[in-house]
């Protein structure tokens, strides 16, 4: 990352200010003498991970104790961004807002899904849609969902429905590709049980980037990957209970692993090797293939949770930014079914090898 950018109260950009400082000369001492968070990252990738760990954890205690909005702005108070450079125009609506390249490459239309475990929504969202409309040259409309622990479930399933509602109004649904990062991957998957069950089109393809697919404890990855990723398996247990607080709806019913999605449309996942969701998104497209789904996913096993965003930063995230701009293509009729990878861990249906 190569560029810092504040936001908020002085003393919320002052405390990040200084605790990055402090990670920094940590992480480069512990560089110095061979000790690193994972063999194969450089002192600029730890830093980063380690520094958004800390803003993560002082959020989520700060919201814990009911301080919600400082909680928030915690996270916005200083992000990094990378040097990329997105042409896309961004125009505000009424309940979101569109972000439409200035050199559109397809006549489809992305609604992207913000990630932040349905309790944050800042600068990081914004970036990735800025980025993904970038880079699949197509229109993208990314709705402000409410959030969580204000607004447990279903509210976010119901703004799903009224984007959904809003997009296909002037587009057909075989021209509209949904997408979403962690949380956001969970509304995309979610989203597709309630248009079925309201007899409604499905879109032309589903996009999940590191995915949660199970609201409870899932996996060894969930607690085995804590100290190689920027958020923690406890933060996705706590996520859970918010979406529910009163267990009203349960465990089953929220997460998408318990689900058939045999006959709805195509899923297109990816996942990072060290990142705490890591095994239920597995376990998810292991569960979808067996049943019938067309499902693909995709792992880089040296990335943690939502690496997209490194952009060029990371050799990895410019490979999988480039898979989600040739599947959007695909899905809208405009370029080939895209061939397996080496990093492709499951693949059915028109994924498949021919």
């Amino acid at each position: 990352m190569t560029d810092m950018r504040f936001s908020g109260p002085m003393a919320l950009r002052l405390d990040a200010f200084l605790a990055l400082n402090r990670i920094a000369i940590a992480t480069y001492m512990r560089h110095a003498t061979g000790r690193r968070m994972a063999p194969d990252w450089g002192a600029d990738m730890e830093i980063g991970v380690r520094f958004t760990r800390r803003q993560f954890t002082r959020a989520m205690v700060l919201i814990e104790a009911g301080q919600v909005r400082r909680g928030r702005r915690v996270l916005d108070a200083l992000q990094f961004a990378t040097d990329d450079i997105y042409d896309v125009k961004v125009e505000k609506a009424a309940a979101g807002c569109w972000y439409c390249p200035n050199t559109p490459r397809t006549d489809g239309t992305l609604l992207y899904f913000h990630g932040g475990g349905y309790t944050f929504h800042g600068a990081m969202s914004a970036r990735f849609a800025a980025m993904l409309a970038h880079h699949t040259g197509t229109v993208l409309y990314a709705p402000d969902y409410r959030l969580t622990p204000e607004n447990p479930h279903p509210a976010q399933a119901e703004d799903a429905m009224a984007a959904w509602d809003l997009v296909t109004r002037d587009t057909d649904p075989a021209k509209v590709a949904v997408i979403g990062d962690s949380a956001g991957g969970h509304m995309v998957l979610m989203h597709l049980l309630a248009l079925r069950d309201a007899g409604k089109p499905q879109p032309a393809l589903a996009i999940g980037m590191c995915p949660w697919t199970d609201i409870g404890a899932r996996g060894a990855s969930l607690t085995g990957n804590d100290p190689t990723d920027l958020v923690q398996g406890w933060m996705a247990i706590r996520f859970g209970e918010w979406l529910d607080p009163d267990g009203t709806f349960g465990r089953e019913a929220l997460s998408p692993i318990s689900h058939d999605f045999a006959g709805l449309a195509p899923l297109y996942l990816q996942t990072g090797g060290r990142e705490v969701l890591r095994d239920m998104i597995q376990d998810f497209a292991d569960v979808q293939a067996e049943q019938g789904a067309d499902v693909r996913l995709d792992e880089w096993p040296a990335m943690p949770h939502d690496f997209q965003l490194y952009d060029s930063f990371q050799a990895d995230a410019t490979d999988a930014l480039g898979a989600i701009r040739d599947m959007v293509k695909w899905a809208l009729g405009e370029g080939a079914v895209p061939n397996p990878t080496p990093n492709t861990r499951q693949a059915t249906g028109p994924f498949a090898p021919s």
